[in-house]
Formats: C-alpha cells, structure tokens, sequence
C-alpha cells in the first residue's frame, strides 16, 4: 500500500461504464426480452448461468423450505438488523401538506408511494441477503403495495437460489421472487414479459452487465443510482488503533479489485504501521487475492500535515463510507460535506452500516457524494403538487402572470389569464 503526501495523489472522477462490447451486448439482451419475453430469460439463464430454468417464479413452497434450512441465529440477526433498519427508515417518512393562503387560494403537495418496485439481489456464486434488506424495507416504510425481487439461481446448474436470501425475502413478507438475474432481469422489470409483469423503480446493486441495463432503462423505469466500485476512506490521527484501520481498509478492499481504500492522516507513524499492518492481515483474508489487488493498485495512504487539511481532502474525495478515527470524532462531524455515510470513532466499524445499525448501505459511489444520497424512503416516494386558485387570488395576482408569459412569447398563457380576468373582473 503506496504511502505519499496528500497534494500527490490525483483523484480520478473518470468512470467507464463498460466496454464498448459489453454495451453491445445489454442493449442486445434488452432488445431480445422486449421480443420474446420468457423465451429470452430462459435462454439467457441457460447461458449465463448454466441453469434451465422450469419455472421463473419461485414458489411459496420453495421460500418456506429455503427458511427452514436456515440456521436460527442467522434469523435471529437478520431480525435485529430488520428492526433497526426499519426503525431508521421511519424517522424518514414525510407527510402530505396543504397551506390555506389569505386570498383564499390552496397550495400544496401530496405524497403518494410507488406502487410496484422491482430489487435485484445479487446471486449465484455469491449470497447477500442484507441487500434483501436494505432495498426493500424502504420500500415497505413508503408504503409501495407490490415488491417484486429478481435474483440469479445458483451456478450448480440447478434452479435452486441461495437459501439465505430467499430466507430474507420470507423474513420481509416478499411473494413475488424469480430466479433470473443479469441484463435480463433488468429488461425484464422494465419493459415486463408474460411472467413478470413491469415495475415503477429498479433498485439494488450487481455487476458491470445489471449497472449497464440499468442505465439503458432509465427513462421507462426509475432507477436508484449506476453504481460504481465501493470505496472507504478513513480519517485518523495517531490516536487511532493501527488494526483496526488496517482491517477496516482490507474490509472494503475485500469487495472487488476495483475498490478503493484510502487512509488520511497528519501521523506518518501511523501511515507506516498502518501499511505493515495491512500486509500482515491480508495474509489471513479468504479473499487475499482480490484484496491484495485492490490495496496495491487502488489503496493509498495520504499524509497531510494537519487534521484540517485531511478534512479538505476527505470533501474532495466525498467517499462512500467515511470513518473518523481522531481524538474528538464529533469536533470533525460538522465539518464534513460530502460522504455517503460517516461512521465516528474507534468502534464504528464499516460493516456496522453494512449490516445492522439502520442506515442504509446503497451509497453513493465514485464521488457522487457531493450531490447524491443513500437509498432512503423518500426513493419511493412520488410527490404532486396541489394548487387551488380563488377567485381573489387570480383577480390580484393575474396582471404578474400575464407578464410574465408574454415576457416569454406565450401569448395563450397569458390569454388564458386574461380572459378569465375581463369575465369575473365584470
């Protein structure tokens, strides 16, 4: 893990989202889903996943079995973390409102849930039932009557899913599940075949192939971001914990070979600790290989010569997850502007957010910090506005509209106003 002063290191915004094959191919399987629907899922899935699939939908009887395989302390966790998750979620939820003006106009706005959201979890070689979670209590909390979820089957070449995650969808009151994943999945959410029918909104994340469909979908269904590389940054002095930082970098790290791990600190003591230390414990990560990667061609460590200097880079990386490993973690809070989600001191651990303390873990990536948010309630959200207009209040303010329109070359608009003007004016 490269050590170097902070004003070396460049960051790098440039994201490329697939390849020019690799878009080829989605925009080819989104146009072969929109032509034979079902024929195309199930010939894709014997492709991609090595399964041929017998029926789409998993069956009532299929969840009730899979939550019988589980083990009760993975329940018992699952139902802690469901708790916390939603409990947070309901702190978010707004209301609709109305403001009765003087003039007897009406002004406000209501706020009304999606109603069919699609999740895609992501599957086959690899089982992640606290994105079940996190995608869709929100969801629930908003409000939204159907949740639909799409996961790959397993690539033992059996229609079978992960039971940890069919589990989780049976924890949540989720029915309606399909074994397909991929660019498929996606179209199929969007655009429906005869066994799916189509959603408002597609959340949840998965590799360069589902991001891509995504994209291209956007527009017919709403998304919740394209998701790139997850990413930490930690910010420390040298009262932090070397293991600690070490194994929260390798936490992230561990993800993908793409990941970013960054450490900011005005210590250089604690930089080449930190940098021993992360050689030391990658030796007994199960995922070495990806980790090792990651940290040597994307990890850095960053010396900054005071506390408020690292605090001017952590805002212009705006990272996805933000520990604040210093003395006083809560002096620093206010200070930061942009980061997906900000764990403060020594116990705040990433995986803390990741699992079980309630926020969500959908975060914005690849420094889109600066202008976006965590998957959250008001994502499934729809909002109207309500404007009742009496006939003081068009009488009063109808000469400012009339102005205004004809400022901008609509003479209709501003007829429209005028001639209820002369009517009532009389």
């Amino acid at each position: 893990m490269r050590i170097l002063r902070a004003k070396e290191f460049a960051i790098n915004r440039e994201v490329e989202y697939g390849s020019v094959e690799q878009n080829k191919v989605v925009q080819n399987i989104i146009q072969a889903v929109i032509r034979e629907k079902d024929k195309a899922l199930i010939k894709y899935t014997k492709q991609f996943d090595g399964v041929q699939c017998a029926n789409l939908r998993v069956s009532e009887q299929e969840l009730d079995e899979a939550y019988g395989q589980v083990d009760y302390q993975f329940l018992f966790a699952l139902r802690k973390a469901s708790e916390n998750i939603r409990d947070f979620h309901e702190r978010q939820k707004r209301n609709s409102w109305m403001d009765l003006q003087e003039d007897g106009s009406l002004l406000g706005q209501v706020i009304r849930p999606l109603k069919r959201v699609g999740i895609y979890v992501p599957g086959g070689t690899a089982a992640y039932p606290s994105s079940v979670l996190m995608n869709a209590i929100p969801a629930q909390v908003a409000g939204v009557s159907e949740i639909v979820m799409v996961t790959p089957p397993s690539t033992n070449g059996e229609e079978g899913i992960n039971p940890y995650i069919l589990a989780a969808a049976k924890e949540l009151g989720i029915q309606e599940v399909y074994r397909v994943g991929g660019a498929q999945s996606i179209a199929a959410l969007a655009y429906g075949t005869e066994t799916i029918r189509p959603v408002d909104k597609i959340c949840g994340p998965g590799n360069i192939y589902v991001a891509l469909a995504k994209r291209e979908v956007y527009g017919v269904v709403d998304i919740d971001n394209i998701a790139g590389p997850t990413d930490i940054t930690i910010l420390a002095d040298q009262s932090a914990d070397v293991s600690y930082v070490a194994a929260d970098l390798l936490s992230q790290a561990e993800h993908d070979e793409l990941s970013t791990a960054i450490l900011v600190t005005n210590s250089s003591e604690l930089a080449s600790q930190v940098q021993q230390e992360v050689e030391s414990q990658l030796n007994v990560l199960p995922r070495k290989e990806i980790a090792s990667k990651s940290i040597n061609e994307n990890g850095a460590i960053l010396i900054v010569d005071h506390i408020e200097e690292g605090i001017q880079v952590v805002n212009e990386l705006a990272p996805e997850h933000l520990e604040i490993m210093v003395d006083d973690p809560m002096s620093i809070l206010g200070r930061i502007e942009n980061a997906g989600a900000i764990f403060l001191g020594r116990y705040s651990a990433e995986p803390v957010g990741d699992y079980f303390a309630g926020p969500n873990h959908i975060l914005p990536t690849n420094g889109t910090a600066r202008f976006s948010s965590p998957l959250n309630v008001d994502d499934f959200f729809k909002k109207s506005s309500v404007i009742y207009y009496s006939k003081d209040a068009i009488l009063q303010n109808g000469e400012y509209i009339m102005q205004l329109a004809r400022q901008e070359g609509f003479e209709g608009h501003a007829r429209s106003i005028q001639i209820r003007l002369e009517k009532e004016g009389e």
